[in-house]
């Protein structure tokens, strides 16, 4: 039985470490899972949990629940009035050698199935993403025919809108993939990570999430340490004490 990893809990809320690959809900899209997080949770804790916000399958990180319906109202309202930072580490293709800012509108990624009857013609939506980096390394190995290295990024992204897979689609946008996503990423640089470090998940993580208590009014800054997997690569690039937590 799964038991997922609380970082903080009170008679108001519940804060998770989210495992990498795992769903934060059912969904009719993947109907032969078994496994997710709310249902985990809510019988690991005995109550009921409320989501207030979510991350994407493969991102691990930061993951917060109410425990009760106007607990998530006003959780809910402060993401609205973006009121709420979330931090993120990932792991990029290629030297990044100063931060910055992508400001890039994105358009609704809609599904085939489930958005049939949506507006596929709506124009993109704003989007806005601060990055800073943390550290660069040069690895011996091959990723590509016309290089005899590969050089790969670690980075904090700090999302400013929320949009559908938003810190994926602005890395691809400026030639830094994220390490890891089978998507918006690099096949032949995700192969060669796999070859060579053996880490095959998404290298995303929300590291940090900082709020306001609704019931407390305490301002409040929880953060997640990385997973065994994300923690191999950091060790094998020299990165162990980069992390910021």
């Amino acid at each position: 039985m799964t038991t997922l990893p609380i970082l903080y809990q009170d008679e108001h809320i519940v804060i998770i470490n989210k495992p990498a690959g795992m769903l934060v809900h059912r969904s009719w899209l993947d109907k032969h899972e078994t496994v997710f997080v709310m249902q985990t949770l809510r019988d690991q804790i005995g109550q009921l949990v409320y989501p207030v916000h979510r991350l994407d399958r493969p991102t691990s990180g930061v993951l917060l629940f109410a425990l009760t319906s106007e607990m998530a109202r006003r959780l809910s309202e402060q993401f609205e009035r973006h009121e709420v930072t979330k931090k993120y580490l990932a792991v990029v293709r290629g030297a990044m050698t100063t931060g910055g800012r992508i400001d890039y509108p994105l358009k609704v990624r809609l599904d085939k199935i489930a958005d049939k009857f949506a507006d596929h013609d709506k124009p993109p939506e704003p989007a806005i993403t601060d990055y800073q980096v943390l550290a660069t390394t040069e690895q011996p190995f091959v990723s590509c025919q016309r290089f005899t290295t590969s050089r790969y990024s670690l980075v904090e992204l700090t999302p400013i809108t929320g949009r559908k897979h938003q810190l994926r689609r602005h890395m691809k946008h400026i030639f830094h993939p994220i390490v890891g996503d089978t998507t918006y990423g690099d096949k032949v640089q995700n192969r060669a990570i796999i070859a060579h470090v053996g880490t095959r998940r998404l290298l995303l993580h929300a590291y940090q999430l900082s709020f306001c208590h609704p019931m407390t009014g305490q301002m409040m800054s929880i953060t997640a340490p990385v997973d065994d997997e994300f923690g191999r690569l950091m060790d094998a690039f020299g990165w162990g004490d980069k992390i910021p937590i």
